[in-house]
Protein backbone atom coordinates (compact mmCIF):
# COMPACT_ATOMS: atom_id res chain seq x y z
CA UNK A 1 0.00 0.00 0.00
CA UNK A 2 1.21 3.44 -0.80
CA UNK A 3 0.85 6.61 1.17
CA UNK A 4 -0.88 9.54 -0.51
CA UNK A 5 1.33 12.01 1.30
CA UNK A 6 3.16 12.45 4.53
CA UNK A 7 0.78 14.97 5.95
CA UNK A 8 -2.43 13.39 4.67
CA UNK A 9 -4.62 11.07 6.68
CA UNK A 10 -5.90 9.23 3.54
CA UNK A 11 -4.32 5.87 2.71
CA UNK A 12 -4.02 4.79 -0.94
CA UNK A 13 -5.01 1.09 -1.14
CA UNK A 14 -4.16 0.61 -4.82
CA UNK A 15 -1.58 -2.02 -5.77
CA UNK A 16 1.43 -0.77 -7.68
CA UNK A 17 1.85 -3.19 -10.62
CA UNK A 18 4.86 -1.50 -12.21
CA UNK A 19 7.43 -3.77 -10.48
CA UNK A 20 5.36 -6.81 -11.46
CA UNK A 21 5.33 -5.71 -15.10
CA UNK A 22 9.11 -5.19 -15.00
CA UNK A 23 9.68 -8.69 -13.66
CA UNK A 24 7.36 -10.21 -16.26
CA UNK A 25 9.16 -8.42 -19.11
CA UNK A 26 12.54 -9.66 -17.87
CA UNK A 27 11.22 -13.23 -17.68
CA UNK A 28 9.78 -12.92 -21.18
CA UNK A 29 13.14 -11.77 -22.55
CA UNK A 30 14.95 -14.62 -20.79
CA UNK A 31 12.57 -17.22 -22.26
CA UNK A 32 12.85 -15.69 -25.73
CA UNK A 33 16.64 -15.96 -25.60
CA UNK A 34 16.85 -19.45 -24.08
CA UNK A 35 14.10 -21.24 -26.04
CA UNK A 36 15.92 -21.39 -29.42
CA UNK A 37 18.98 -22.78 -27.66
CA UNK A 38 17.07 -25.79 -26.41
CA UNK A 39 17.25 -28.80 -28.72
CA UNK A 40 15.26 -31.90 -28.18
CA UNK A 41 17.23 -35.08 -28.54
CA UNK A 42 20.79 -36.05 -29.25
CA UNK A 43 23.14 -33.39 -30.63
CA UNK A 44 23.44 -34.30 -34.32
CA UNK A 45 24.44 -32.10 -37.28
CA UNK A 46 21.42 -32.66 -39.49
CA UNK A 47 21.53 -32.58 -43.30
CA UNK A 48 19.83 -29.67 -45.04
CA UNK A 49 16.76 -30.30 -47.21
CA UNK A 50 15.06 -27.85 -49.54
CA UNK A 51 11.64 -29.40 -49.09
CA UNK A 52 10.26 -30.97 -45.97
CA UNK A 53 7.10 -31.54 -44.04
CA UNK A 54 6.67 -30.32 -40.50
CA UNK A 55 5.39 -32.89 -38.06
CA UNK A 56 4.54 -31.99 -34.51
CA UNK A 57 6.24 -33.69 -31.60
CA UNK A 58 4.39 -36.67 -30.25
CA UNK A 59 5.05 -38.92 -27.28
CA UNK A 60 3.81 -41.88 -29.31
CA UNK A 61 6.71 -41.66 -31.81
CA UNK A 62 10.02 -43.47 -31.27
CA UNK A 63 13.18 -41.44 -31.92
CA UNK A 64 16.47 -42.97 -33.06
CA UNK A 65 19.64 -40.95 -33.63
CA UNK A 66 23.06 -41.88 -34.95
CA UNK A 67 26.03 -39.58 -34.48
CA UNK A 68 29.09 -39.21 -36.68
CA UNK A 69 31.08 -41.61 -34.50
CA UNK A 70 28.44 -44.33 -35.05
CA UNK A 71 26.88 -44.12 -31.58
CA UNK A 72 23.19 -45.01 -31.73
CA UNK A 73 20.62 -43.50 -29.37
CA UNK A 74 17.10 -44.73 -28.76
CA UNK A 75 15.09 -41.93 -27.15
CA UNK A 76 18.25 -40.31 -25.69
CA UNK A 77 19.67 -43.61 -24.37
CA UNK A 78 22.80 -45.04 -25.98
CA UNK A 79 22.22 -48.58 -27.26
CA UNK A 80 24.47 -51.12 -28.98
CA UNK A 81 23.73 -51.69 -32.68
CA UNK A 82 22.93 -55.40 -32.26
CA UNK A 83 20.37 -54.74 -29.49
CA UNK A 84 18.44 -52.03 -31.36
CA UNK A 85 15.89 -54.31 -33.13
CA UNK A 86 14.95 -56.07 -29.87
CA UNK A 87 14.57 -52.77 -28.03
CA UNK A 88 12.40 -51.41 -30.84
CA UNK A 89 10.15 -54.47 -30.69
CA UNK A 90 9.62 -53.69 -26.99
CA UNK A 91 8.97 -49.99 -27.73
CA UNK A 92 6.44 -50.78 -30.46
CA UNK A 93 4.61 -53.42 -28.40
CA UNK A 94 0.94 -52.49 -28.18
CA UNK A 95 1.14 -49.57 -30.61
CA UNK A 96 -0.99 -49.46 -33.73
CA UNK A 97 1.09 -46.78 -35.49
CA UNK A 98 4.72 -47.87 -35.51
CA UNK A 99 6.31 -44.57 -36.52
CA UNK A 100 10.01 -43.89 -36.05
CA UNK A 101 11.92 -40.63 -36.57
CA UNK A 102 15.56 -41.02 -37.54
CA UNK A 103 18.17 -38.32 -36.96
CA UNK A 104 21.42 -39.09 -38.75
CA UNK A 105 24.53 -36.93 -38.83
CA UNK A 106 25.11 -35.45 -42.27
CA UNK A 107 28.76 -36.55 -42.23
CA UNK A 108 27.82 -40.24 -42.05
CA UNK A 109 28.21 -42.33 -45.20
CA UNK A 110 24.87 -43.11 -46.82
CA UNK A 111 25.27 -46.87 -46.38
CA UNK A 112 25.47 -46.37 -42.59
CA UNK A 113 22.09 -44.62 -42.60
CA UNK A 114 20.57 -47.32 -44.82
CA UNK A 115 21.94 -50.01 -42.50
CA UNK A 116 20.36 -48.28 -39.51
CA UNK A 117 17.05 -47.97 -41.38
CA UNK A 118 17.19 -51.70 -42.08
CA UNK A 119 17.73 -52.40 -38.36
CA UNK A 120 14.74 -50.19 -37.55
CA UNK A 121 12.58 -52.10 -40.04
CA UNK A 122 13.72 -55.36 -38.40
CA UNK A 123 12.58 -53.86 -35.09
CA UNK A 124 9.05 -53.38 -36.42
CA UNK A 125 8.98 -49.78 -37.67
CA UNK A 126 6.28 -49.36 -40.33
CA UNK A 127 7.11 -45.75 -41.17
CA UNK A 128 10.53 -44.10 -40.86
CA UNK A 129 10.82 -40.33 -41.10
CA UNK A 130 14.19 -38.71 -41.67
CA UNK A 131 14.72 -35.54 -39.65
CA UNK A 132 16.45 -32.73 -41.57
CA UNK A 133 17.15 -29.03 -41.21
CA UNK A 134 15.14 -26.78 -43.44
CA UNK A 135 17.21 -24.82 -45.98
CA UNK A 136 17.70 -21.21 -44.97
CA UNK A 137 17.45 -21.74 -41.21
Amino acid sequence: MGMAGLGSKDVNANINVTPLADVMLVLLIIFMVVTPLLQKGVDVKLPVADYGIDHGDSDDVVNVAIREDGAIYLDLISVPRQELPNLLVEKFAGKTDKILYLKADERLPYHEVLGLMSLCRDGGADEIGLITERAGE
